[in-house]
């Protein structure tokens, strides 16, 4: 009886930690790593890690108990079968998915052993190929600051190259005038 209460117990506490995991996310991809070797499934891990995005491998029930009350928990039923790993971004949306598209590109076979099944953006579930197609395309926390920088920048550029046009055309009349006079 004690070791049910303490399985019981360890569940309660993955549940726990799973919901939470949820809660907090911006984005989630499931993945199948069926067939993958460890070694290819530890260089995952410490792509997903560097990136700072939480990676671990949930049994499929503790993954339905701990979203339950969430709106999209219904539709992931039929994607939470078999061998599930689950990738949690918390600030940067795509990076999950963009890490994951690019480790099946740069892993060989072992990368197109490792299948996307769902994701979810914003409370609403993707299928595996708007994961891979969409998702993995969007551009991320970098480079949008990086278009909101150059967006800021832009009028500023303008206005310095309206200040120095005055000073290039009255060059370009002295050097008309000297080329005239010659």
């Amino acid at each position: 009886m004690a070791a049910q209460t303490s399985t019981r117990n360890g569940k309660t506490e993955v549940i726990g930690d799973v919901k939470a995991r949820f809660e907090k996310m911006t984005s989630v991809v499931f993945v199948d790593y069926k067939g993958m070797t460890v070694e290819s499934a530890t260089k995952l891990r410490a792509k997903f890690k560097a990136a700072g995005v939480d990676y671990k491998v949930v049994k499929n029930t503790l993954v339905k108990h701990a979203i339950k009350d969430q709106p999209y928990a219904a539709g992931l039923k039929g994607s939470l079968t078999g061998m599930t790993g689950v990738a949690w971004s918390y600030e940067d949306p795509s990076i999950a998915a963009k890490i994951v598209r690019d480790f099946k590109k740069e892993a060989g076979e072992a990368g197109q052993k490792l299948k996307v099944k769902a994701g979810i953006l914003d409370g609403q579930i993707l299928d595996a190929s708007a994961v891979e197609n969409q998702l993995a395309n969007l551009p991320g926390k970098d480079e949008l600051r990086g278009m909101l920088l150059a967006t800021l920048q832009a009028p500023s550029q303008q206005f310095v190259v309206q200040l120095q046009a005055a000073t290039q055309n009255f060059v370009y009349l002295l050097a008309a005038k000297e080329r005239q006079s010659a």
